[in-house]
């Protein structure tokens, strides 16, 4: 088989030239990472983004597994000596895996099916009579081929195993099955019933007890809802476009004549439509269709753990942070400017309890003595309750307290991660550990927890799970690239995000540190057992040394390009340090004298732009916050009130907010504000502050219905 140029191929699919996407393929072979390549090879790549990269990764992946299944149908075609150079030819020309599996359908090793029992039985010789459709003496032909000793009683049992054998013919026909497959797609409607006496137990579904709509139209979520009704037991699906419009083309191709056998011909193809064509397609759309939807829902996760993970930091703070209670308790810690546990007790100024003053003075006591600047309070149970107690207290010195999203604080807290960190205290603790430390830095603590449990997905249980898993860890590692890693403080889980570096060397690194103390150069990491010169090449852009005796050891600047700053900063006259601190010198370089073949101007421009502001964090300013006073549980919610709140998830459908009252509210895509039904371009986002009006409010479902375009 010839070898294929993948490039190629690529290239022209992807739109992009044949020689970017051949150095990213030769890149990714030696075992560059998708962020180092975007940020520190582009001139390689021409500047190709991490999306680009992943397609172009993603596509050789399919081109591989086609060309693998290719090589193994050929094997098999060839040992059953049928391979014939035409058939070889068209194996070989196929494009997609169906056009392929289509092509060997008919030489597939079959169980038994009624076609193979007929041949058995010596009707294949009047099954292609049948199908040449131009014998005039069909029922004496028939009768000849009565043998009952196999099992053929009559002309009419002969008629209708040559019929089962045609139906077979008709369904493993490549031109049929592919004109079928498109009109499938295009047209079939996917109808939903409600199962019998399930109406009750299956209430959740009742917009899909008789529903049904064209499946092409059909939006991921619906898909996925329907999807999951049916394996529940709730719901029937099916899937096919209005038979009428199906059969007479399906005829229309194989009837050359008007006799007998045509009519033969014509029950075979009916036969063959309803019991094999009709429901291979279904499985095929079903496939096709829940893979789509699949992807879109993965993609609307993706995005929301995004914003998510690049959620503005407070940055470097003493916070107390508090996992709020009831009956249990609020539990209190005290964390250090760098996250470490320094105090933890437990509060009860709620009922049962009540102990209101001992509450108060407690934290007024630790807020001073501790010099406290925020208070980061959980938003769950209790929530609003804490923050209302807390606001109240008249502490003595300036605080700020402010509600954090929790989800997966609880998960964080019983895992082997928290226990590693905290193996001296309890859940409770850890819980409340991470409320404040996600405050300070929501990216170095939400890496420690599964994505999937954060709470920002859409039908995430519904979904291929290793895509799910495989998306997800994909752009926590875009997103820990992004931002950087200061190696002095950050924990072994964030370390192995980093390119090239993985949960090994991770606990190296941080096993290193805790003995030597701390990294006093990036050039000091290639003291770490198995940290090597190509997993230094990959690292060492994105960690970062604060207070390095090199100033470029805290920027973005790859070490492979300080010669480069180096040489700038000796024609200026000056030291590094001072080429960053001063403008003006920056102003005065001329780039083009620095180009080089490995150089170019896209890593210039970079260079220059992280001289302005080195090891700059990427994410925005944090912006406080605070819900409406007058509400803290959805009883309190009225039709009408415009409130703030916090973009919480969003879905294909809408999106999610949260008022303050326990109850994430929806903005359905119909009540979104004008500004974006206009420009869909410029989308919501997590963690976006807006300000939202009721416009329904089902106390006993616990739903409430928001709107953006009144408020």
């Amino acid at each position: 088989m010839e070898i294929k140029n993948y490039a190629a191929i690529i290239a022209q699919e992807l739109d992009l030239q044949e020689k970017q996407v051949q150095n990213v393929l030769d890149l990714l072979e030696s075992g560059a990472t998708i962020p180092f390549i975007a940020r520190y090879r582009k001139e390689a790549t021409d500047s190709l983004d991490e999306v680009q990269i992943g397609n172009i990764r993603d596509r050789h992946a399919k081109l591989v597994e086609l060309d693998k299944r290719r090589a193994t149908i050929i094997d098999s075609v060839e040992e059953q000596g049928k391979l014939t150079p035409e058939l070889r030819s068209k194996f070989e020309q196929a494009a997609t895996m169906a056009e392929l599996e289509d092509l060997y359908l008919p030489y597939r090793p079959k169980r038994k099916t009624r076609a193979s029992v007929a041949k058995e039985k010596g009707l294949e010789p009047l099954a292609a009579l049948i199908m040449s459709q131009r014998e005039p003496n069909l029922m004496s032909i028939a009768q000849k081929h009565v043998n009952k000793a196999k099992g053929v009683e009559t002309a009419e049992d002969a008629l209708a195993g040559a019929r089962d054998i045609i139906a077979e013919w008709v369904s493993e026909n490549a031109n049929v099955r592919s004109r079928l497959r498109s009109f499938f797609r295009k047209e079939a409607i996917i109808t939903s019933k409600v199962v019998k006496d399930k109406e009750k137990e299956g209430e959740k579904y009742d917009g899909y007890f008789n529903f049904s709509e064209k499946l092409a139209k059909a939006p991921s979520h619906r898909i996925l809802a329907m999807f999951r009704g049916e394996e529940e037991g709730f719901l029937r699906l099916s899937i096919a476009p209005d038979e009428i419009r199906v059969l007479p083309g399906l005829k229309k191709h194989f009837i050359k004549a008007d006799n007998l056998c045509s009519e033969q011909v014509s029950l075979a193809v009916t036969d063959s439509y309803k019991r094999l064509l009709q429901p291979q397609m279904e499985t095929e759309m079903r496939k096709i269709f829940k893979e789509k939807a699949d992807k879109e829902a993965i993609n609307v996760f993706v995005t929301n753990l995004r914003q998510l993970l690049l959620a503005p930091p407070l940055g470097q703070k003493t916070v107390m942070a508090i996992d709020p209670g009831f009956r249990t308790g609020c539990k209190v810690v005290i964390l250090d400017k760098q996250g470490k546990l320094l105090h933890n007790e437990t509060i009860y100024p709620h009922p049962p309890q009540k102990e209101y003053k001992l509450a108060s003075d407690k934290l007024k006591r630790m807020v001073l003595q501790y010099q406290v600047e925020a208070i980061a309070i959980g938003n769950g149970t209790a929530g609003r309750e804490t923050e209302y107690f807390v606001s109240k207290i008249p502490f003595e010195r300036d605080v700020q307290a402010i509600v954090v999203n929790e989800s997966g604080a609880s998960v964080y807290s019983a895992s082997q991660i928290a226990r590693d960190e905290f193996p001296d205290y309890d859940v409770t603790v850890r819980g409340a550990v991470s409320i404040g430390r996600r405050l300070m830095d929501p990216l170095a603590e939400l890496v420690k927890i599964d994505p999937k449990s954060i709470g920002v997905g859409q039908y995430q249980h519904d979904v291929n799970q290793t895509l799910l898993q495989e998306s997800l860890d994909t752009t926590v590692e875009s997103c820990v690239n992004y931002v950087g890693v200061e190696v002095n403080t950050a924990s072994k889980e964030l370390l192995s995000r980093v390119s090239g570096v993985g949960p090994a060397l991770a606990k190296n690194i941080v096993e290193y540190r805790n003995e030597n103390g701390p990294f006093a150069s990036r050039n000091a990491l290639k003291k770490v057992p198995r940290f090597g010169d190509k997993a230094f090449e990959q690292a060492a852009g994105f960690l970062r040394i604060r207070n390095a005796e090199n100033p470029l050891d805290s920027s973005a600047v790859h070490p492979e390009s300080y010669h480069i700053v180096d040489e700038m900063a000796a024609k200026c006259h000056c030291s590094v340090k001072e080429l960053i601190q001063n403008a003006e010198l920056r102003k005065s370089i001329n780039l083009k004298e620095y180009v080089t073949d490995k150089a170019g101007l896209p890593t210039l421009q970079d260079i220059m732009q992280e001289l302005a502001k080195p090891g700059r964090d990427p994410r925005t300013q944090f912006d406080l916050f605070e819900f409406d006073k007058s509400i803290s549980t959805i009883n309190d919610v009225k039709v009408g009130m415009v409130v703030p709140g916090i973009i919480t998830n969003i879905t294909n459908f809408g999106c999610f907010v949260d008022i303050g009252v326990h109850q994430d509210g929806l903005v359905h895509i119909s009540q979104l504000a004008n500004h974006y039904v206009k420009n869909p371009n410029d989308e919501v986002k997590l963690n976006q502050k807006v300000m939202v009006k009721v416009i329904g409010v089902e106390v006993e479902r616990k739903r409430i219905n928001l709107s953006m375009k009144e408020a």
